[in-house]
């Protein structure tokens, strides 16, 4: 027990690259910085060019303005706390912080499943159901989908941190991971887990399955329309637009290669979303090619003014 009050006290120590030899510690925080700068670079570029196009003012732009807001902040509560942890060469983390991290990561990370199955279903409206597609996805559709998307997510998470801090740690107070997860946290504890572990398996059963299959009724349609199209170039472009943006691996393994994955998700997927889903959009390239070429123009008035 006095083990136990020591950790909670003192908080935890996590993984990191002040572990590596140093040319390795240097080339992964540079890694990790480039990766975070590019993510805040390309979501907020995203979210600028949506609010200044009238053109870009629909359903699947509201989302995926969303979807680059939740990335930008993914990414946060992970990277920057990585990069002070190499600096500092200090792997410790506080109970609070800790806390607040597995929340807010944890929450961030269930929106954007909801939200990348609700994006399906705005694609299956806009390809299948089209003359109906105002209709179906109305403004007030689309703030309501949002909204019990962040506050389910938000409500599940509370629950799990809450659950999870009511452990007992006596194990180590070492958390093999970049940063606080719910599932190494249940590998150093004392407590029986079992009753976690089931309530873990079932929300996450319920975020996935629900995810997977709204989206999955989604393309079922959307792959039906798509084959009805006459063109077989029009099929073509239509599905492999589809598998491109849309499909992604999933893959699950040893507690290595599962930091290498959380990893991923955290600060690659975040940095990769905008580029995947919108930047290469013909109307948002136009947005900030033009816009940018306003900026050049009138900051070389200004200057040449000055």
């Amino acid at each position: 027990m006095d083990q136990f009050n020591q950790t909670s006290l003192g908080g935890f120590i996590l993984f990191s690259l002040s572990n590596f030899p140093f040319h390795l510690k240097v080339f992964g925080f540079l890694a990790f910085l480039m990766m975070y700068l590019i993510t805040l670079f390309t979501n907020f570029l995203l979210i600028i060019a949506v609010k200044i196009n009238p053109k870009l003012k629909t359903p699947l732009y509201f989302f995926l303005t969303n979807l680059a807001f939740i990335d930008i902040c993914f990414t946060t509560t992970v990277v920057p706390k990585i990069l002070v942890n190499t600096l500092t060469e200090d792997n410790s983390i506080s109970l609070l912080e800790c806390g607040v991290q597995m929340h807010f990561h944890l929450t961030l990370g269930c929106t954007e499943c909801f939200l990348l199955a609700v994006m399906a279903y705005d694609r299956f409206a806009a390809i299948c159901r089209p003359l109906h597609y105002n209709t179906i996805m109305s403004r007030r559709t689309c703030i309501c989908l949002v909204a019990v998307s962040w506050t389910s997510s938000f409500i599940n998470s509370i629950i799990h941190v809450i659950y999870t801090f009511q452990m007992s740690f006596c194990r180590s107070h070492f958390v093999n991971r970049f940063f606080c997860e719910v599932p190494p946290f249940l590998q150093i504890s004392c407590s029986d887990i079992l009753l976690h572990e089931i309530a873990m398996y079932i929300s996450a059963g319920i975020v996935g399955t629900f995810s997977f299959l709204f989206s999955l009724f989604s393309y079922i349609h959307i792959l039906s329309t798509i084959f009805k199209i006459d063109s077989s170039h029009g099929r073509y472009k239509a599905l492999s637009t589809i598998l491109i943006t849309y499909l992604r691996p999933h893959s699950r393994s040893s507690p290595d290669i599962d930091k290498t994955i959380s990893i991923f998700y955290s600060a690659v997927t975040p940095m990769l979303n905008p580029i995947i889903y919108s930047v290469r959009n013909q109307d948002v390239k136009d947005t900030i090619r033009n816009n940018l070429a306003k900026d050049v123009i009138q900051l070389n008035i200004f200057l040449q003014k000055s």
